[in-house]
């Protein structure tokens, strides 16, 4: 599992996403801080209840994001699952401990 820095998904939550496509359906305007409509009306309350899946912390995003593929049922228990952080600007892969550990197989190595 690899994210990576500067994802678009860190710049708003469920709540704003959710406001602005009440509001209006059209493509909202960022100015690095405040998200905005540029025109109003015409918009949808149904985007409230979708987990857009936004990420307020992206090493905790990556955690569970493992954790959530290592609990499901159809990654066998003994394929480890390791998680990751690519720096964009740098290049550089980052391993992500709790992610890693989390991913660990469930089955028990024998010894010959």
């Amino acid at each position: 599992m690899i994210h990576h820095t500067n994802c678009g998904m860190e710049l708003f939550t469920d709540a704003v996403i959710g406001e602005l496509l009440e509001d209006n359906l059209e493509t909202a305007q960022f100015d690095g801080t405040t998200w905005s409509n540029p025109r109003h009306g015409g918009g949808s309350a149904a985007g409230r209840s979708i987990d857009w899946l936004t990420i307020p912390d992206r090493y905790g995003s990556v955690a569970s994001d493992v954790r959530r593929i290592r609990a499901h049922p159809l990654v066998p228990g003994h394929i480890p699952i390791y998680g990751f952080l690519y720096h964009v600007a740098t290049g550089r892969l980052e391993e992500i401990r709790e992610a890693s550990e989390a991913g660990r197989s469930t089955v028990a190595s024998s010894a010959a």
